[in-house]
């Protein structure tokens, strides 16, 4: 198995070779508007998130528009899932940058297009440690493996921590291959801050991430901090061997205690960063 690792801006694609794992392929496609891309029916299932635009996918006699933010801090994402053997035609009604993330999959299920209606706005942590997640597909969801997830925080404040890990199947963690794809608000200068280190302290990964970069997460404890003044999005797709949808993680016993004082600091008063609907107040 490969090591984790950052991808810098101008990947095109990830397949599962590239990432020396098993599961998990994810790509951003770019389409100006009245472009179209057909994609085959396989086994494996899809889901797909407009970053920005709007796009029509046609699959059958099944037809469903989604999408309208300008860009993931305008508004709380759409997310369409397709079940294996399905092909789909997408077209955009706009220019559109839309993540497509792929699973492969035992069972086949119903399409399903998640709205920002049927999204909770859950503010987690506390303090600096703040942050605002919208889970497209939590392990509730009707699929088989792919779990994916919104989350933005603020410039300054610390996201997944305390640090954890999804690395072994045992009582209270889960063996998933994940992935964070970045975008900043202010693309040209911001940054964030991206480590992911081993439970045995013998590899260590800090990097400062951009927008448009791409973290490959097959092992290891890791967290993210956002620059000051840069506000930070970054989707989270996971997947793995489990025979039931779970997200369980193991968080770093050396850290795990200093969410006890996240109930006396409270939530950023920043959040929640983006509203539920694009162009809406927040």
């Amino acid at each position: 198995m490969s090591k984790p690792q950052i991808l810098s801006q101008g990947w095109n694609r990830i397949e599962p070779t590239d990432a020396g794992w098993t599961y998990i392929s994810f790509a951003v496609q770019t389409l100006a508007p009245g472009e179209t891309v057909q994609l085959p029916a396989t086994p494996r299932e899809r889901a797909f998130v407009p970053l920005s635009g709007t796009i029509e996918a046609t699959s059958g006699d099944q037809r469903w528009t989604f999408g309208g933010r300008k860009s993931v801090f305008d508004g709380l994402g759409h997310c369409l899932y397709l079940p294996r053997d399905t092909e789909v035609t997408l077209a955009a009604t706009t220019r559109v940058e839309v993540a497509i993330a792929e699973a492969p999959a035992s069972q086949k299920f119903e399409p399903v297009l998640v709205t920002p209606d049927d999204i909770d706005i859950e503010l987690r942590g506390g303090g600096n440690a703040s942050r605002q997640v919208g889970s497209l597909m939590l392990p509730s969801f009707p699929a088989d493996r792919l779990h994916v997830i919104e989350v933005w925080t603020p410039g300054g404040n610390w996201s997944s921590y305390p640090p954890h890990k999804h690395e072994e199947a045992r009582d209270g963690e889960s063996e998933l291959e994940e992935t964070y794809y970045y975008r900043l608000k202010a693309p040209e200068n911001g940054f964030a801050v991206q480590r992911v280190y081993s439970p045995e302290r013998d590899f260590d990964l800090t990097e400062a991430v951009r927008d448009g970069d791409l973290l490959l997460i097959p092992w290891g404890y890791h967290t993210t901090v956002a620059a000051h003044g840069h506000d930070l999005y970054y989707l989270n797709v996971l997947a793995g061997p489990a025979p039931d949808r779970t997200l369980q993680a193991f968080q770093d016993p050396c850290l795990k205690a200093t969410q006890d004082a996240w109930p006396d600091a409270g939530i950023d008063d920043r959040l929640p960063l983006v509203p539920r609907h694009a162009n809406a107040p927040s």
